[in-house]
């Protein structure tokens, strides 16, 4: 007899009753690795710093940094007359110390001031619109009949420069190109109205008009290629444009003499210059006057004289100067001549005298006394600023037409001209002005 034993296969041959019966699996969610409190923390920390870092990348871009208020264009100006008026007055002025010549095109005059670029209706001196950067400007300019500023920030070799560059519609404040580049502290614009050149006294950066760089000359930061450039140990005086050309004096250690280059703006490659002469001057001191088509015109303090050279660099001619040495005693602010052309002449603002030089040739016509700045046409004659005024002159021979007072408010320094239609504008040191 078995006691306490269990037949567990009691029923087994038994048929089950009814349908099979079907079994459920039941499984377990994973636990997620989140649910404990530890994880969670860690997760809320780091979402915090993700926020914070996208915060701190807001804030210090240059969106951010940067206020653009643009506006439609504004009404046409009334035409010029067919002659200066005898009188003019003053409509208004605004500071714009970072402009050295007035930047007019179109229907708008711009001011260039601390940080800010504003278009203004030429009239009124009314405000359009406003561009504006929590960085001082360097310079501004006009080119490609654009607003073209350089704001001071840290260059592409971590350097302090002027190398935020931007251009904007003068009528609409809409930025039409912008770059980071390494343009140096101290610099001036020319521009041949293709090409715009930023100088530096060791490094020229030149752009078209979507401000691709197209050559760089000189020092070049973060140089990759060194044997391209022909000389990286010399500083710059002066320099000008024309016809797709840059001229510069260079005055280099080894050199018997100051130097006179001349490279294409567009060369094959940006980094690797294409030199059209490069010849030592007669002397030192030497000061870039003008170019225009193939001539070159620079003066010579030493020698006291203007000297003409073609397209080769071949000496074509010179001229005696004369002139007060403190005309000469110093490089151009900028590193830019004070020049301006017409159809007929370019003029050349000495310091004291305004020189005349066929267009064409670069051929001395006339030299008039006691001038504040070069001149521009203004209602189809030659406009120049003079002590107390304006002169109306003769393109031709520089005689006097007549003469228009002007107030300048105490102001007895340089005078830059532009004109837009029936206003003329008149930068005076930090300060523009417009009259009519």
């Amino acid at each position: 007899m078995i006691i306490g034993v269990e037949d567990v296969l009691a029923g087994a041959g038994k048929p089950p009753l009814g349908p099979p019966r079907r079994h459920t699996v039941v499984k377990r969610d994973r636990r997620s690795p989140w649910n404990r409190p530890r994880d969670r923390v860690i997760a809320a920390v780091i979402a915090v710093i993700a926020v914070a870092a996208g915060v701190t990348v807001w804030a210090n871009s240059e969106s951010r940094a940067t206020v653009s208020q643009t506006a439609d264009p504004g009404p046409a100006l009334p035409e010029a007359a067919t002659a200066v008026p005898a009188q003019l007055s003053e409509l208004w002025q605004a500071p714009s110390a970072a402009a050295p010549v007035p930047i007019a095109e179109g229907n708008a005059a711009v001011t260039a001031n601390g940080g800010e670029l504003d278009g203004r209706d030429p009239l009124t001196g009314q405000v359009r619109w406003r561009y504006s950067r929590d960085l001082p400007l360097c310079t501004a300019a006009e080119g490609w009949a654009r607003a073209v500023a350089l704001y001071r920030n840290d260059g592409v070799n971590g350097e302090t420069g002027c190398s935020e560059v931007v251009a904007l519609d003068p009528g609409t404040g809409h930025r039409m190109a912008q770059r980071t580049g390494s343009a140096p502290l101290g610099t001036g614009l020319v521009s041949d109205g293709a090409y715009v050149t930023a100088f530096g006294t060791t490094l020229l950066n030149t752009w078209r008009d979507d401000l691709v760089e197209t050559a760089e000359y000189g020092k070049v930061p973060a140089l990759v290629n060194p044997d391209k450039q022909p000389r990286v140990g010399c500083t710059y005086g002066s320099i000008a444009m024309a016809s797709s050309r840059v001229g510069v004096v260079e005055r280099c250690p080894n050199d018997p003499g100051d130097r006179i280059t001349v490279f294409r703006a567009a060369p094959k490659e940006s980094d690797s210059p294409q030199v059209s002469f490069s010849e030592i001057l007669p002397g030192y001191h030497a000061r870039m006057v003008a170019m225009s088509g193939d001539y070159v015109a620079v003066a010579m303090p030493d020698q006291k004289q203007l000297v003409l050279y073609g397209p080769d660099g071949a000496e074509l001619s010179a001229y005696p100067l004369d002139l007060p040495a403190s005309d000469l005693d110093h490089d151009p602010a900028g590193g830019v001549p004070a020049t301006s052309s017409t159809a007929a002449n370019v003029y050349w603002f000495t310091g004291s005298k305004l020189m005349a030089f066929a267009r064409d040739t670069l051929t001395p016509k006339w030299t008039l006394s006691s001038a504040l700045g070069p001149g521009v046409l203004f209602d189809h004659q030659l406009v120049v600023p003079i002590q107390g005024g304006l002169a109306v002159l003769n393109e031709e021979d520089g005689s006097t037409i007549r003469t228009i007072g002007v107030d300048r408010h105490g102001y007895t320094g340089p005078v830059r001209l532009a004109a837009l239609g029936p206003v003329l504008l008149e930068q005076r040191g930090a300060t523009l002005a417009a009259l009519r």
